[in-house]
């Protein structure tokens, strides 16, 4: 899994199940914001934001920005499958997000320089463009989720349609329909309990 395609879905995944039928929300304040990059702070490295981070109102706001953008374009790329069921009736239609993205990723160029250490292989990293301020970080998350979108794993991407489950996530072979094995499980269990608890149709 390549880092970008990786820090998209973080992404996506901040808005997730809480684990009692409704839905947590990771980023709903500065200090949650905080709390996750220190979470992905190697992820956002690679795509050129500098470490040091310290969250305020205006990045909170371009961060959740961004992230209800790739929701909406996640949505569209499942369709005409049901997309995610935590905020489908919230999301800005294809054409905002779509700009959303790419005005973030505009505000601060990057060049990609090549790392090679003696004991590993060369990988190649987003560094901020010379002449411009560091990258900041809805622009870093904006390009994570250009490049996922705009990559090869896009087809792969499903909604996870378990019972409660709100994510995203990349069907890895051919018969698999939930995100995880605890979503197998619970959606196994909830069509068990309907054929032993339909009703009785009326004679």
């Amino acid at each position: 899994m390549t880092t970008s395609r990786y820090l998209a879905l973080e992404l996506a995944g901040t808005i997730r199940h809480d684990g009692n039928g409704g839905v947590a929300d990771d980023l709903t304040s500065v200090s949650g914001l905080a709390s996750w990059v220190e979470a992905h702070e190697e992820l956002l490295a690679a795509e050129g934001f500098a470490a040091g981070f310290l969250a305020d109102e205006a990045t909170w706001t371009g961060v959740l920005a961004v992230r209800a953008g790739l929701r909406a374009l996640l949505a569209r790329a499942v369709s005409p499958a049901p997309p995610s069921r935590a905020d489908a009736d919230r999301l800005p239609p294809a054409d905002q997000a779509l700009s959303r993205l790419n005005t973030a990723a505009a505000h601060c160029p990057v060049v990609p320089r090549l790392h090679w250490p003696a004991d590993a292989a060369p990988v190649a990293r987003l560094h901020p463009a010379p002449a411009d301020s560091p990258a900041d970080l809805p622009a870093a998350l904006a390009r994570a989720a250009i490049a996922f979108l705009s990559g090869p794993d896009l087809p792969r991407l499903r909604a996870c349609t378990a019972p409660r489950c709100v994510r995203y996530f990349l069907k890895e072979h051919g018969r698999q329909e939930f995100c995880k094995t605890s979503c197998s499980n619970r959606a196994r269990a909830a069509r068990h309990y309907q054929r032993h608890h339909a009703a009785p149709v009326a004679g």
